[in-house]
């Protein structure tokens, strides 16, 4: 492996429901939201790069009243070679990094919901960062 993992933390947390009448239509229709992810980085030193991945859910149709939530959590790796090429480092970021700390921060967005009283929350166990990764090269 030409990198390894030095940290984690989140960095940013948004989870508001802003109303019963919201919570309730949530509780019933769940699937009117999908879960989007968004990867990015940062280059912190010449050797480390912050991978920011996001999770959060988006509304199907537009509504006046909606939930907002998202999770962004930080990963810290180190480069292990420095004459590494750019199209290993992007794959290190788009795959490798997030298909390793996928289940952190699925498990603690479908926690945040549990713990507000939703006990329906179907998030993929897991995602296809490559295929991913594929589909974005090819467009």
């Amino acid at each position: 492996m030409s990198y390894k993992i030095i940290g984690k933390y989140i960095k940013d947390l948004d989870f508001h429901i802003p109303n019963p009448k919201v919570f309730f239509s949530l509780s019933k229709d769940i699937s009117s939201y999908k879960i989007n992810i968004d990867i990015k980085s940062n280059q912190i030193k010449q050797n480390i790069i912050e991978v920011l991945t996001s999770l959060n859910l988006k509304p199907t149709k537009e509504n006046s009243d909606k939930i907002n939530t998202k999770i962004v959590l930080a990963t810290l790796i180190e480069m292990k070679n420095q004459n590494i090429e750019k199209i290993e480092i992007e794959r290190i970021v788009l795959v490798d990094v997030p298909t390793q700390i996928y289940g952190d921060i699925r498990k603690i967005f479908i926690n945040l919901f549990e713990s507000s009283g939703f006990k329906d929350i179907k998030i993929n166990e897991k995602v296809d960062f490559n295929k991913l990764y594929e589909m974005r090269k090819n467009q």
